[in-house]
């Protein structure tokens, strides 16, 4: 049996995970901090699938780093959890999924730091194995003090950290057995609260979060869509109650409303009958009405807003019509008025939907929008200029103004941008977009000795100016040109990003002669 006195107990939750479980032991018998230092506590949820049988070689070989308790099996990793806490030694506890596994020096160096930064939680480097997408904004870099509310801490709420027991036990930590998913969370969020420092380190990837090859993570899969809204349900008073109202605990339900509450309100939702929409959409509602505060809300992209206003409102039929325009991957118009920028999604500008302007305000991803929609959809020479035309998503008041919409060059090396004079917009048939035409003079462009210009759209708004390089949608055009008795070579394409730029390079004396010869070689040929 472990020692009665270690620096660090391993609980392993373990239920069909092989074969990643060996993976995972393996990485545990292997760390640097040393057997006497450690415990794994590994508690075999009724497996199936050999895991037992796995658990008791690892015990077998080493007896006294290994624990192994037996159990029914409880449907999730809360029980099992619970019950390793219950016998756990250590000055801290550490959490990993019998799918995932540990960089070598990982428990040496967690407690090492917790123990010099004097941490109540540490959370060590992760990063994804197969495809595992972890949110890397955290580790930017080794934080002994971290912020809770304003930090990319929010995002990462798993149990996979290091935990002073003291914490755990002071406040009867414990995992909520009844959630089917999501369990974790509770337990994370309020060890996280209580905590008188959180830390991050960084310069160690100490956890290695695996996709399995069968989507068998139990997070990671497919999850039925009352099971996600049972665990936002919840979620929402569980923070409520550990949490006043106010920015904290907003930072919070923040995430949980981007990630639980909105889940139900997708394309599965439509796979239910009228009874099973309507009875989600209200739970969903109760849910907005009691806790989802009009900041949070703000700071919910457009589609999660408005799906969730909809819902709220019981105005099922549009919210159903998004689910379909979003699944048909529809491109909405972009909307200008009075200095502010829309999105025209379902409801907006809809008397009958009763929704405010301000709902659809694109306060983030305009810049991603325009870049997906906005494009040079033909370049042609015109004598030493090049015309040039670009389609925008653009409708609204506003959208045909040059004050307020117009094309720039940013030269290469130079940060300033050059306003493309002359540019007129021209609302395309049917209001739905709006078409910039400028006509670019050339040899100015040559003269500056900057080679490269990239063609940019400005969109000025009250609240800041937007800059987007625009994507490249027409054919090249290249040609010759000439400029105090020397020949450039002129292309207008898209350039290694994709956007569109006009270039101009100085041809040397070899490349004039190779182009003379080539050309005298042609004329040869077509002689004969």
């Amino acid at each position: 049996m472990p020692s009665d006195r270690v620096d660090v107990s391993v609980v392993v939750a373990v239920y069909n995970t092989m074969p990643y479980l060996t993976a995972c032991l393996n990485s545990l018998v292997e760390q640097s901090i040393g057997h006497d230092r450690m415990e794994v506590i590994a508690v075999d949820d009724g497996s199936t699938d050999g895991s037992g049988e796995e658990l008791d070689r690892f015990a077998e070989k080493h007896p006294n780093l290994f624990t192994v308790l037996r159990q029914p099996n409880s449907g999730g990793p809360a029980r099992p959890s619970n019950r390793a806490l219950d016998v756990a030694s250590g000055r801290y506890v550490y959490f990993v999924g019998a799918d995932d596994y540990l960089g070598p020096e990982a428990l040496e160096r967690m407690v090492a730091a917790a123990d010099e930064w004097g941490s109540d939680v540490l959370v060590g480097k992760m990063e994804g194995v197969n495809g595992r997408s972890i949110h890397q904004g955290l580790f930017d870099g080794n934080r002994p003090d971290l912020d809770l509310y304003d930090s990319p801490l929010k995002w990462l709420l798993s149990n996979c950290k290091l935990f002073r027991r003291d914490l755990v036990e002071t406040h009867k930590l414990r995992f909520p057995e009844d959630m089917r998913i999501g369990s974790d969370q509770p337990f994370t969020i309020e060890a996280l609260v209580r905590a008188k420092r959180i830390s991050v380190l960084a310069d160690y990837t100490c956890y290695y979060a695996v996709t399995r090859e069968d989507g068998g993570n139990i997070t990671q899969g497919e999850v039925e869509i009352y099971t996600r809204l049972e665990c936002a349900e919840r979620l929402f008073p569980f923070i409520a109650g550990i949490l006043e109202p106010g920015p904290r605990r907003d930072a919070i339900l923040h995430r949980h409303t981007m990630w639980e509450l909105t889940k139900p309100l997708r394309e599965n939702l439509l796979e239910l009958d009228e009874d099973g929409r309507k009875d989600v959409c209200a739970r969903v509602a109760t849910i907005v009405d009691r806790y989802v505060t009009d900041d949070v809300m703000a700071l919910l992209p457009i589609w999660r807003r408005v799906r969730l206003r909809l819902a709220q409102r019981g105005d099922l039929e549009r919210l159903y019509e998004a689910i379909r325009a979003d699944a048909a991957k529809t491109a909405y118009p972009i909307t200008l008025k009075k200095g502010r920028v829309y999105l025209g999604y379902v409801g907006f500008e809809d008397p009958a939907a009763g929704l405010p302007d301000d709902l659809f305000e694109i306060t983030k991803g305009l810049r991603r929008r325009l870049k997906e929609q906005v494009r040079a959809v033909e370049a042609k020479r015109v004598g030493n200029d090049v015309k040039v035309t670009v389609r925008t998503p653009f409708t609204g008041p506003d959208a045909d103004d040059p004050a307020t919409v117009g094309l720039a060059l940013a030269p290469r090396g130079v940060q300033e941008r050059t306003p493309v004079e002359g540019t007129t917009l021209t609302r395309d048939p049917g209001g739905q977009g709006v078409t910039l035409t400028a006509r670019i003079p050339l040899m100015p462009l040559i003269a500056s000795g900057r080679g490269k210009h990239t063609l940019r759209l400005i969109v000025r708004t009250s609240a800041e100016d937007y800059d987007v390089a625009i994507p490249a949608g027409m054919t090249a055009v290249k040609g010759i040109m000439w400029h105090r008795a020397m020949p450039y070579l002129l292309t207008v394409n898209g350039d290694a990003r994709g956007s569109t730029a006009i270039l101009t390079r100085r041809i040397g004396p070899r490349a004039v002669a190779g182009r003379v010869r080539r050309a005298t070689s042609k004329l040869r040929g077509g002689g004969n």
